[in-house]
């Protein structure tokens, strides 16, 4: 009977050991972007060399036999509920229920080849005073999601910020076996230097990765921040990423956004324009994932305008200076972007307004201010013969 005893506690043990164990991280780091697109424009991103892709929501599930098809994994996103939109973390009602679509939606998936890893949410904290309520829900459900599949990793996903903001996270959630940080702009830069102030010693996930953000970048009298031109962008990944690749601790890089995305402009973070035109971003981002492209996209290599700010109906002056092959330029005025939404959420697109061109070629433009007071930007597409695109805006006053 004892025997009998002891070895039915042996094989009871077993399954009980290994829902606790920490799941494989990937011998080969994961580089990939972050994803809204099409399955031609996650076509494009296999053939750039990513071996990885990284999905937001729930409904973006047709991504894993996608994926798989196209040789890549993906981090699939769990939508947690937002308390900036009004999801109440003492509602025990409302959590039960986003639990018990969470297990139903693991339990569905969680044995897909294509499957990499579980982020559960995306800042969630975003615009609360104190984060930890939101983490600490997060934590709970990675040891519910980590109970109901142990092969695979459990990541939340966090704005950056600097230690003594990083030290909380770095206490609170036991159950997340992958940090993932969004960085932007040169929060990259040093941030091996901030982790080790934090205590943060678990792997870590560049959930994120982008050029200056809008709420970062400089702006203009009137408030219209200054967006980099694609040549400037496709510089800074290439500078970040051979950074990030000096740091063991990071197992996985996505940049954002492989897709079109109008936030502040509709240029700001895309990697792609509409109709999954590759860019120089994309070209940046293949070089470095070992798919360097042998026809580059068009450059900007410089911009400019006659003035910032303009009486209605006076003659507008652009010009740029531009390399490829064959290029052609679009010229476009809209409206400077007015119903702006926090934490990452797309907006509508400003309207185009029609103005009378006086003159336009690859380099050059000129055109009659809008009769219309108000802020402007002209944008600036460059393409050329073999379907790339380079891209860049300038934002201006009529008054």
């Amino acid at each position: 009977m004892t025997r009998l005893i002891l070895l039915a506690a042996a094989i009871f043990l077993v399954p009980l050991q290994a829902a606790f164990a920490s799941p494989p991280l990937p011998a080969t780091p994961w580089r990939g972007a972050a994803f809204s697109g099409d399955r031609a424009a996650l076509e494009k991103l296999a053939a750039a060399g990513a071996n990885a892709v990284r999905v937001y929501h729930e409904r973006d599930a047709w991504v894993l036999d996608e994926a798989r098809k196209l040789g890549i994994g993906v981090l699939m996103g769990l939508d947690v509920g937002l308390p900036r939109y009004g999801f109440r973390l003492d509602d025990p009602k409302a959590i039960a229920a986003q639990e018990n679509r969470i297990r139903a939606f693991v339990q569905r998936y969680r044995n897909h080849p294509a499957l990499l890893a579980w982020v559960i949410g995306n800042e969630v904290e975003h615009g609360m005073d104190d984060p930890l309520p939101a983490w600490r829900e997060i934590d709970r459900l990675a040891g519910v999601v980590k109970k109901l599949d142990p092969a695979h990793p459990t990541v939340m996903s966090v704005n950056d910020g600097e230690p003594p903001y990083l030290k909380q996270l770095a206490r609170c959630c036991t159950h997340v076996d992958m940090v993932g940080l969004n960085l932007y702009a040169g929060a990259a830069f040093g941030l091996d230097e901030r982790i080790r102030a934090a205590g943060i010693d678990k792997p870590l996930l560049i959930a994120e990765l982008g050029p200056l953000g809008q709420w970062q970048a400089g702006r203009k009298p009137w408030g219209a921040p200054v967006e980099l031109t694609s040549r400037e962008k496709a510089d800074y990944f290439r500078r970040v990423l051979a950074e990030l690749g000096k740091n063991p601790q990071v197992r996985g890089v996505f940049a954002f956004l492989w897709g079109v995305k109008q936030e502040q402009t509709a240029t700001w973070h895309g990697l792609l324009l509409s109709g999954n035109t590759l860019t120089e971003m994309t070209d940046a981002l293949a070089e470095a994932w070992g798919h360097p492209s042998a026809k580059a996209a068009p450059s900007i290599l410089g911009i400019g305008i006659s003035a910032d700010e303009f009486a209605p109906g006076a003659v507008v002056s652009s010009t740029i200076e531009v390399r490829g092959e064959a290029p052609v330029t679009e010229w476009l005025v809209r409206k400077e972007a007015a119903e702006l939404r926090g934490g990452g959420e797309a907006e509508p697109l400003p309207e185009a307004v029609g103005v009378e061109v006086l003159f336009a070629d690859a380099s050059s433009v000129r055109f009659r201010a809008p009769s219309v007071p108000g802020a402007y930007r002209l944008f600036i597409t460059v393409r050329d013969r073999n379907g790339k695109a380079a891209t860049g805006n300038l934002p201006f006053l009529v008054r």
